[in-house]
This record gives C-alpha cells, structure tokens and sequence, in this order.
C-alpha cells in the first residue's frame, strides 16, 4: 500500500490545535532551557518540564510511551555522545564543556506537539559548536524545504544531499523534522538501559526538531 495512503491531511482547525501543543511543548523547553547550567540534574530538568506541560493543562508524551518497558520521563536528556533517548536521572549531572540535547513532546486534545534543541554547557570545543550550528542550519534548510508540490524526498535531499522523491507535500501535511549529527561514524548502538542511542564510537552527536505543516504558503512551525 502505498504511503500517501495513510497520510491524513490536517484542517484549519486541527492545524490550530496542532500550534496549542506545541506552544505549551515550547514554553516547557523553553523553562528548561532557563534551568540549563553547570551542576544541574537532568531529572531536576525532566521536572521542570513535566511541570510546565501539566501547569498548562496537557500530557507528556513520551512519559510510559512503549518500547522495551514504558518510557519513564518526560524528556529525552541526551549528554555528548548520547543522540537520543537519554534517560534523566539525578545521577546525571551536566559539566561544563558538555553538549546536551532535550527532546520534549506534548499531547494537547489528542494532539501532539513534538520538538527538540541542542545547547552547549558553558564554555565547549569549536568542533562541538561547529556541530550544533551545522544541525541546527539543517533543520532550518529541511523547514523550508516543506512547500506545496516538493516531495518528502527533497527535504532529506536538502538536508544529507540525497535524491528528492516520496510523499508529495500538500497543504495540510504535517511532518516532524529531526535531523541528527554525529562527529564520527553514523554508526549507533543503545546501551545496557535499553533506551539511549549513542554514536558507536564515541563521538558527540546533536539533534535538532520541529513539527512544520505545509500551507498554501510559507512552511508554517507548529512547535513555537
């Protein structure tokens, strides 16, 4: 069957509901953002954010989302060479040098709003901001790839340079753009939690996302 099949164009009005999760999904990341320093928890993080999405009336997504055993936090708190699925914990503390990702979703009327950043931790590496300013650069390449008459292809095409084809984007098309970086090897593994990714060698990752719609128009950021 083909994929265009299973792809449910959004109303005005879900589109609109669509922005109410993730501007709730945004304020959480953004307070998480204000905790961020040297010396923090990435559970007093994972509070921080929980707290916001429920203040406001919502869900967190991820919290006991299946998988090996249900999800457990509300973030993602990724830490150097961890890429995705970071567990918080109090054993987890962010250093100065560090690079760490936060990767947050939010239900909201039975939708969801889902978006992620990646922040260095005090003073870092020019390699490791080099890789942030390079992922963060593709998310908004991919973004404003999301028009009228282009293919799902041409988004990944403008961000890894590889062939544009798939899903033809139309008004109402909604997809979440995560692009993921890694220093090394493209090569991951999951650790002995079961959740986190890591880069198979060891080297820093960052990770980038945004939930975008096609309009008639401009790309149109759900998560903001």
């Amino acid at each position: 069957m083909s994929w265009e099949r299973n792809v449910v164009l959004k109303s005005a009005a879900e589109l609109e509901l669509m922005k109410e999760a993730g501007h709730i999904n945004a304020l959480a990341l953004e307070e998480v953002r204000k905790n961020i320093r040297p010396g923090v928890t990435t559970a007093k993080l994972d509070k921080v954010a929980e707290q916001v999405i429920r203040d406001h009336g919502a869900t967190p997504a991820f919290l006991k989302y299946p998988g090996p055993y249900p999800y457990p936090a509300t973030i993602n708190a990724s830490i150097n060479e961890e890429l995705v699925h970071g567990l918080p914990s109090e054993k987890r503390v962010l250093r100065e040098g560090d690079i760490f990702s936060v990767d947050c979703g939010t239900v909201w009327k039975g939708f969801v709003g889902d978006s992620a950043f990646t922040i260095g931790i005090g003073e870092i590496s020019a390699e490791a901001q080099m890789l942030i300013d390079v992922t963060c650069e593709a998310l908004r390449i991919g973004i404003d790839q999301m028009r009228p008459g282009r293919h799902a292809g041409d988004v990944s095409a403008a961000i890894q340079h590889s062939p544009g084809r798939g899903l033809l984007l139309q008004p109402g098309i909604t997809i979440a753009l995560e692009p993921m970086v890694l220093v090394g090897t493209h090569r991951t593994k999951v650790l002995a939690d079961q959740w986190t990714v890591v880069s198979a060698d060891g080297s820093l990752t960052a990770h980038f996302e945004h939930s975008v719609a096609v309009t008639e128009d401009e790309p149109l950021i759900l998560t903001q």
